[in-house]
């Protein structure tokens, strides 16, 4: 337990003790003569406007308004000292929470005689140090577009381009969709969640309506229409539907329909979509294009080894329900990080819905970074200018065919422009770290096939979802 007396306000001692991960239990000890100099304050103030029979204004003895507004006032004493009390004693020691203290007035007694006693507990931001930030080892991979690549590029395209056709009397495989009648039935409310004519993927992780799924191709494959299939699902804890939150999930599928993706033919009409004269020329501007996204991936594979090395140093726990408070600022900014990278409207939904059903460790994992990060930023003096912000905005509203203004204001509207300037600091800072860190490159043929191959099965689930979302 730490305790120290509030050098600015002598009218108060404090003492902050760790009771868990991120919390902390602080204790207000208000002495009895400032509770008295505060009630001094409040009838002098009573004094000048209150009106009392048989009296002129200002003119009441104190002894006639203790008697007519005795409890008015003390209870207006009380919430002035426990306002102060809670906003010096944080602001006095440094804390950094997550939202408010949360303190029942009602639970709080102003006494007649002695001191004053406030107890609150309070969530704050994790403590812990840094590494050092010079010198972290960093590996660059060279890697170099495959044949392979642009067969798998040019198979994503056709998916985007092709179209969703009726199997005739097949059973549902792996990667099809089904249209189905839902009924959901969610613990602890009464009533069921009906979803007519929905589209449900057949995948390994998917979503029956906002509900995520493990092993939903094994529920779904070999079904046909007029199927019917139960399931039970837990709700993550830490799942950013609130209303799902840790919950079982009874749901009912009743397939009346399925389908399969028929890829696009690579005939003219296909081949002028993307301004190619042959699939000679499609295949060509295909590598190239890979060939930049090649150079985006080596980049952000190193600044994954920093962020890993930056991780791996800072040790500290964070509770779970921290975790499940910040869950929706987390997915704003990743969703904010996806879009500097330039991924498409339909990329990014499907990256998100995989982040969303994201386990609790993923999630702790994601909340530490950004602890990290932000600790990193102060100890660097890593800024943000607003004409940095705007730049990025007009780089932003470039890829998207819009105007940067118009943008900015959206970003304004819907609270996400200071997501924006927290992404646009961490970029800095992890550019920052790289240009002191000690890269060795490493160019064997076995290092690059192998990292293409992690980061296309990475990709792949994201990839399939964005052709179908194209599609619908």
């Amino acid at each position: 337990m730490g305790r120290e007396k509030d050098d600015t306000t002598p009218q108060r001692e404090v003492s902050i003790e760790d009771i868990g991960p991120c919390k902390k239990k602080v204790i207000v000890q208000i002495p009895q003569r400032s509770i008295q100099t505060a009630r001094d304050e409040q009838y002098r103030t009573l004094q000048k406007d209150a009106v009392v029979p048989g009296f002129r204004r200002g003119r009441a003895p104190r002894r006639l308004l203790e008697k007519r507004f005795g409890k008015e006032t003390s209870e207006q004493v009380k919430l002035k000292l426990l306002a102060e009390a809670c906003d010096g004693a944080i602001k006095d020691n440094d804390l950094h929470l997550f939202g408010e203290p949360d303190i029942d007035p009602e639970g709080v007694e102003l006494p007649a005689e002695g001191d004053m006693r406030i107890e609150f507990e309070v969530e704050v931001w994790p403590e812990f140090e840094l590494p050092p930030l010079e010198g972290i080892p960093v590996t660059k991979s060279k890697l170099s577009v495959t044949e392979a690549e642009v067969d798998g590029e040019l198979e994503h395209l056709r998916r985007v381009s092709g179209v969703w056709a009726p199997k005739e009397d097949e059973a549902c495989v792996e990667e099809d969709r089904i249209l189905a009648d839902v009924v959901m039935k969610v613990e602890d409310i009464e009533e069921e969640e009906k979803l007519d004519n929905t589209e449900v993927y057949c995948r390994k992780s998917g979503f029956v309506g906002a509900i995520p799924v493990e092993t939903l191709d094994k529920v779904l494959v070999g079904t046909k229409s007029g199927d019917s299939r139960e399931i039970s699902v837990e709700v993550p804890e830490t799942y950013f539907r609130e209303a799902y939150r840790g919950k079982k999930v009874d749901i009912r599928i009743q397939v009346k329909e399925v389908k399969q993706l028929k890829l696009a033919e690579l005939d003219k009409a296909f081949l002028d979509r993307f301004d190619a004269e042959s699939e000679n020329d499609l295949r060509a501007k295909i590598h190239d294009t890979l060939e930049g996204r090649l150079e985006n991936q080596v980049r952000t594979e190193m600044a994954q080894q920093v962020y890993r090395y930056l991780l791996e140093q800072a040790d500290f726990d964070l509770p779970l329900d921290v975790v499940a408070q910040q869950a929706s600022t987390v997915l704003q900014r990743l969703h904010m990080r996806l879009l500097n990278q330039g991924l498409s409207p339909e990329k990014i939904q499907s990256q998100m819905e995989s982040l969303q059903a994201s386990s609790a460790d993923q999630a702790k994992e994601q909340l530490k970074t950004f602890f990290v990060i932000d600790k990193v930023c102060d100890a660097l003096d890593i800024e943000v200018s607003d004409e940095e912000v705007n730049g990025n905005i007009a780089q932003l509203a470039i890829q998207r065919g819009q105007r940067p203004e118009r943008m900015k204001e959206q970003m304004e509207r819907d609270g996400s422009l200071t997501q924006f300037k927290l992404e646009i600091r961490q970029n800095k800072c992890i550019s920052k770290l790289l240009e002191s860190a000690d890269i060795t490159e490493d160019s064997s043929a076995k290092k690059a096939d192998k990292t293409l191959k992690k980061k296309k099965t990475a990709e792949k689930s994201a990839e399939k979802s964005a052709a179908d979302a194209s599609t619908q």
